[in-house]
């Protein structure tokens, strides 16, 4: 076990302005029902880099239960027909959502398509009429991950120290 810094961060109103527009023509999201494989290749392209590991411990019957779930959305950002970005939000149908997961795939990252992506995915996920959406994110995130967050609307409300498997 080691302990690392846990940020938590809100935005209680949906993002205001104009849309950010795609930055990579053939670049566009939507809302997919994907099964446990595709869902699993999609999370370690993401995540192994950023140490994701929550999907991978769930059996199989498990998180096919929760990505069928009407309360868990995934927003899938697709590059010429690709999966190359994964956006996961938890209890869609409850006042306040959980954005769980957030990222690229390594080779996408640094194009404007992560800015892209959440903005869409929270404007779209706004419909909804949350009171508000939160997340958590630590010090093996992104290194941008933080600023990302804050220019789409999020503000911190907590930070500790968390102790975790390695």
């Amino acid at each position: 076990m080691v302990q690392i810094l846990v940020t938590y961060m809100d935005m209680q109103s949906p993002p205001t302005g104009d849309p950010l527009p795609a930055p990579v023509e053939t670049a566009s999201f939507a809302v997919e029902r994907l099964e446990v494989e595709a869902f699993l290749s999609l999370y370690r392209a993401v995540g192994e880099p950023l140490r994701w590991d929550q999907r991978l411990r769930m059996p199989e019957e498990a998180l096919d239960a929760f990505l069928s779930s009407p309360s868990t959305v995934v927003y899938v950002l697709r590059v010429d027909g690709r999966a190359v970005g994964l956006c996961e939000f938890d209890r869609v149908d409850s006042a306040d959502i959980e954005l769980t997961h957030f990222g690229l795939i390594p080779e996408m990252q640094g194009r404007r398509l992560g800015p892209y992506f959440l903005d869409g995915a929270l404007r779209s996920l706004w419909d909804r009429a949350p009171d508000r959406v939160w997340l958590h994110t630590d010090e093996w995130d992104h290194p941008k991950a933080q600023d990302t967050y804050r220019r789409a609307g999020f503000s911190v409300f907590d930070s500790k120290r968390e102790e975790v498997s390695e």
